[in-house]
């Protein structure tokens, strides 16, 4: 029985001997656990070594150890080396050290026998694994044999076995069914006798690369002929079966029928690369097409042209019969269009693809140059011309198409990518918009030149809002000269352009541009503003100068909702008097001056401001309309001071130059109450000549080539005195 003191040198030996073993690693169970069982163990060898049992009972605690896996002999050898300091350590009695030795040869032995058992007792385990391992894997092989033969003859898709020269040694019932053919009729057959049309160029490549062993499976989609020549297309997997020396030994095919999904894909890719509408190639297609033409490195056929061309159609007036007949009458028109443009072109193997929306084109994959594509475009606008019955109502078709060629040079842009063909389908549009701009039913032949002026334009538009927000756009004034007395009576104030180089562009370069971006209102703005600041100024400095300005206003900054409004700003900021305001507008935006444009005429008049009609007999050159509007002064375009028929071509004596014309102009102008201003005087024959006729004021550079304000401001109110054909 353990007295008290021994139960404190159990608890003592116990926590030393977990320490030990803790310190060797050699255990992996918690300190829990191990300090449970080493302190049975250490009750044991306590009460052994006291002399409460026989030593030969230490034995046990060897078992124990075992037990608790510390199989390690450094475990031993640490749990001897506790025991022996805790007996170095108790108080020795009478036989003591007999009994101490035999305690821990007891120990030794029992961890010795008992790690025998243990290791014997692993080894049967391991024999009779073994045993139970090869039964398992004899009998997964007869499975494993049965389940090959039954998959074999009764899988539903396709199997055969063929070796690495290509013959077949055995299929399956279900490739029987799928190609037509018995397993007699396919047995012994060389696979390279499936070879189809339509395999791709290195089908055969990758399966001779996989009877050489260089590969040991492919996947491809690949089409067979049937025995009765139907056709199926199929997913086929080929896998290579080495020998146990690596050597290639057969081929195992597995063949699925995806007829029906191919035809689905078939039928999705057509969809996907066909206007839905109409059928024709769409843009995605013809791009493709367009791109391989480019870059095909075929031989061009005998007497066909090495470049590639594009006609690039567009109906005319299309929006008009969508918004007035509804778009199923649209739809209809173009589907009739569609049909048209492939019985015209079509049938000459040109590709016919629909862009979107009325927008067509016809690729003409050869050709010499862009003369070769003008009978292809005559065909198809001549048989768009012919009208078209829809819905009971005839209809009126035509098209306006922009022709361009293309080299098949090959030309890549950024990380790859051939801008090639989107840059000649760029070319080909603009050029349909000069068809187009020349009053349409026509085609356009690209013109590089012209295509730069375009691009030029197109730069400049994109600049000018930065350059008037930058202050580049400055003003010249050019002198108005009264006949009577040749004196200045005002002046015209024109825009022009310095760019940040020093290039100074005319209004002629940038005004057009100005008024199809809408940039003319605000530019117009500041040329009125500024204008009138000048003016101002020079007002001030001369205050008996006496003289009007005149400003150009386009028929855009007229329908503005506050032109009158934004006009009377301007002339209270900057002080310049409404009746010594002249805003001139020309005769096709007076004309269109209606509702609220010509109620801000009649309220800019009502102001003082006076109203001029400029280039006088470019557009309707008809006075009848001018009682019925506030105009106060018509300038006279430069026709009609050329002299007799010199520009117009007309016979002496007929053309608006005449003098019986111009006359009567004048005359009929005084009648009406208006002020008759001559442009474009350039010589002193022409100016006596307006003189005699009655012309009121004239402005050329007979008087005065347009200056800047330093110039022409100390000419204000003074006589000017040309000379010419000598006389002064």
């Amino acid at each position: 029985m353990v007295t008290g003191d021994d139960g404190a040198a159990v608890d003592r030996l116990a926590e030393a001997w977990t320490d030990a073993i803790e310190a060797g690693n050699h255990v992996s169970t918690s300190r829990v656990d191990l300090l449970a069982v080493l302190a049975d163990a250490a009750r044991r060898i306590v009460d052994a070594l006291a002399g409460r049992v026989d030593p030969s009972d230490a034995q046990s605690v060897g078992e124990v150890l075992v037990a608790a896996h510390l199989t390690d002999p450094v475990a031993l050898r640490r749990s001897i080396d506790v025991i022996g300091d805790h007996i170095a350590a108790r108080p020795r009695a009478d036989g003591a050290p007999g009994r101490e030795l035999a305690v821990i040869g007891a120990l030794s032995t029992g961890y010795a026998r008992a790690l025998q058992d243990r290791t014997r007792i692993e080894q049967e385990r391991i024999s009779a694994a073994a045993f139970s391992a090869r039964a398992v894997a004899e009998a997964a092989r007869w499975a494993s044999e049965a389940r090959y033969g039954a998959v074999f003859a009764h899988a539903v898709i396709g199997i055969s076995v063929s070796d690495v020269d290509g013959n077949i040694l055995e299929v399956n019932l279900a490739l029987c069914r799928m190609l037509g053919y018995t397993p007699s009729e396919l047995t012994g057959r060389s696979i390279h006798t499936f070879i189809h049309p339509e395999d791709t160029p290195d089908t055969w490549s990758r399966v001779g690369e996989m009877m050489t062993g260089a590969v040991d499976h492919i996947r491809l989609e690949k089409a067979y002929y049937r025995k009765d020549r139907s056709q199926i297309w199929t997913e086929l997997v080929v896998s290579l079966i080495r020998a146990p020396d690596g050597t290639p030994r057969y081929l195992v095919a597995m063949v699925e029928d995806v007829t029906q999904r191919h035809e689905l894909q078939s039928r999705l890719q057509h969809q996907a690369e066909h206007d839905p509408l109409t059928g024709l190639p769409n843009r995605t297609l013809f791009f493709r097409r367009l791109t391989r033409a480019l870059h095909s490195d075929t031989a061009v056929p005998d007497g066909a042209g090495d470049r590639v061309g594009v006609c690039y159609l567009d109906l005319d007036g299309f929006k008009r019969i969508n918004d007035t007949l509804g778009h199923d009458t649209g739809d209809q028109l173009l589907q009739t269009v569609s049909n048209r443009l492939r019985a015209a072109v079509g049938a000459d193997g040109h590709v016919v693809a629909r862009m979107g929306g009325d927008e067509f084109v016809v690729l003409v994959e050869h050709c010499g140059s862009v003369d070769d594509l003008v009978p292809a475009a005559r065909r198809a606008l001549e048989a768009l011309r012919a009208p078209v019955r829809l819905n009971g109502r005839e209809i009126a078709v035509s098209a306006s198409a922009g022709l361009v060629t293309g080299s098949r040079t090959p030309c890549t842009g950024p990380e790859g990518r051939c801008r090639c063909g989107a840059e000649l389908m760029k070319a080909a549009d603009t050029t349909m918009y000069w068809a187009k701009d020349d009053g349409g039913n026509r085609f356009a032949i690209f013109d590089p030149q012209r295509h730069r002026r375009d691009v030029r334009g197109f730069e400049l538009s994109a600049q000018m809002p930065g350059a008037l927000a930058r202050g580049e756009f400055e003003l010249d004034y050019q002198p108005l000269v009264r006949f009577s007395d040749d004196r200045v009576v005002g002046v015209e104030a024109l825009v022009r352009w310095r760019q940040p180089g020093g290039r100074r562009l005319g209004p002629d370069t940038f005004i057009p541009l100005a008024e199809q971006t809408g940039l003319i209102v605000a530019l117009g703005r500041h040329v009125l503003r500024e204008a009138c600041t000048q003016a101002r100024a020079w007002l001030d400095r001369a205050p008996d100068a006496g003289f009007h300005l005149s400003v150009n206003i386009a028929g855009r900054q007229l329908r503005e909702p506050d032109i009158v409004e934004q006009v009377a700003r301007v002339l209270h900021d900057t002080g310049w008097p409404a009746g010594s305001l002249q805003l001139e507008l020309t005769e096709s935006d007076l004309m269109s001056a209606g509702g609220g444009p010509r109620n801000a005429l009649y309220a800019l008049a009502e102001m003082g401001v006076r109203i001029a009609i400029d280039d006088f007999g470019t557009g309707y050159s008809n006075l009848a309309y001018l009682h019925r509007l506030p105009v106060h002064v018509i300038k006279l375009a430069g026709d009609f001071v050329a002299g007799d028929g010199a520009r117009t071509g007309a016979p002496p004596g007929r053309g608006v130059d005449s003098p019986v014309v111009l006359a009567a102009l004048v005359e009929l102008a005084h009648t009406l109450g208006l002020t008759v201003v001559a442009e474009s005087v350039e010589t002193g024959e022409q100016a006596d000549r307006l003189r005699r006729l009655g012309c009121d004021v004239g402005q050329g550079w007979f008087f005065g080539h347009p200056a800047g304000a330093g110039v022409v401001g100390p000419l204000l109110g003074t006589r000017v005195v040309q000379e010419h054909d000598g006389v002064a």
